[in-house]
């Protein structure tokens, strides 16, 4: 009786072995999912006045801290350093001495520099006559380093110019959601910058 049990063991397993295959074998292949991105929880829009010693006054967030820079040249260096979300936005202003094309033609060319990354530029013009503020904000779009910068000037005397960068790998489908975020928050900068 033992060697009868040993002859069908190898069948039994055997079966066994081919009805899981069977059974277990049918499922969809696995997929690999896509990659997801996190959520970001951003504060509710609120600003406070930015009033020094510079020659300019804006708008600027409240969840933002202002940070003056050193200056290579004659003009002013600040960063509007979004903190917690690794988002800075640096301007640079310069008095205007009879060069007014050639800091527009500098601002124009430094957007520009990010075609090679960037699916479209587009350019939209500034103007608030009020406040003789005029310029130009420019909309980087895709994965370039930079996804906003502008420049504005009364022609004459005033010129500031303003970059937003953040501090990670571009990638415009994670980025998308904070670039619209703090492209309003430049905006509203624009919209309240007068000289002094």
């Amino acid at each position: 009786m033992i060697e009868k049990m040993s002859n069908r063991t190898p069948f039994s397993l055997l079966a066994i072995l081919f009805l899981s295959v069977m059974l277990f074998g049918c499922a969809d292949p696995p997929v690999p999912k896509p990659r997801g991105y996190f959520r970001i929880d951003f504060p509710a829009k609120s600003y406070r006045l930015f009033d020094s010693i510079y020659p300019f006054r804006f708008m600027y967030p409240t969840y933002s801290v202002i940070v003056p820079k050193e200056s290579a040249d004659s003009g002013v260096w600040l960063n509007v350093d979004f903190t917690g979300y690794k988002a800075t936005l640096h301007l640079s202003y310069k008095n205007v001495h009879g060069d007014i094309s050639k800091m527009i033609e500098d601002a124009r060319s430094l957007a520009y520099k990010h075609t090679v990354k960037a699916d479209a530029i587009d350019e939209q013009f500034f103007s608030n006559q009020q406040e003789k503020v005029y310029g130009v904000l420019y909309d980087i779009r895709g994965n370039s380093a930079s996804s906003v910068q502008f420049f504005v000037t009364d022609s004459t005397q005033h010129y500031l110019r303003g970059a937003l960068y953040f501090r990670c790998v571009p990638n415009k489908d994670s980025l998308a959601p904070a670039v619209d975020f703090f492209k309003k928050d430049v905006v509203h900068l624009l919209e309240t910058l007068s000289w002094k």
